[in-house]
């Protein structure tokens, strides 16, 4: 059985709500969480930080709310996790297609994976998730871990 994106979500760095200030503010939030639950090297949040500034994540939806997919490479990733977070108004991020555009984006995924393929396969399950609208939403409006996770199962039986 492959793992889906609900089996990596880290607990810890699942942060709903979140009032933050920009781009830069939710990567380091979510890395820290990351960094604090021994998945990521303290290299992590600075190298995710800069990999966003060269080659930027964010991603234009066709709902309501558009979302971020930063991460960087394996070298500072210390075992395989994913942090998420929902925002309480949208930051800016750099558009993943277009750089020179931007998109305020309120749900992102960190993702600290150690294996060049599994970052690969899991960037194509997060965007097949994000082109849910209705998966989108019903993140972003879960309350609580549970919420998120039958969110997420929910495309996942609908693969199956």
């Amino acid at each position: 059985m492959t793992q889906t994106l609900s089996d990596f979500l880290v607990p810890e760095a699942v942060d709903l709500g979140v009032d933050a200030e920009d781009a830069g503010d939710v990567i380091r939030r979510i890395g820290g969480k990351l960094l604090s639950a021994g998945y990521v090297r303290d290299t992590f949040i600075e190298a995710v930080l800069e990999r966003e500034n060269t080659i930027p994540t964010g991603l234009p939806l066709s709902g309501k709310h558009n979302a971020a997919i930063p991460h960087t490479d394996v070298e500072h990733v210390i075992r395989p996790g994913i942090g998420m977070a929902t925002l309480l108004r949208p930051v800016v991020f750099k558009n993943m297609v277009s750089p020179e555009e931007t998109v305020e984006v309120q749900l992102v995924f960190v993702l600290a994976l150690e294996q060049p393929k599994s970052q690969i396969e899991m960037l194509q399950e997060v965007a097949q998730v994000l082109q849910r609208p209705d998966i989108v939403a019903a993140l972003m409006e879960a309350r609580d871990l549970e919420q998120v996770h039958a969110a997420l199962q929910s495309s996942v039986a609908e693969k199956s």
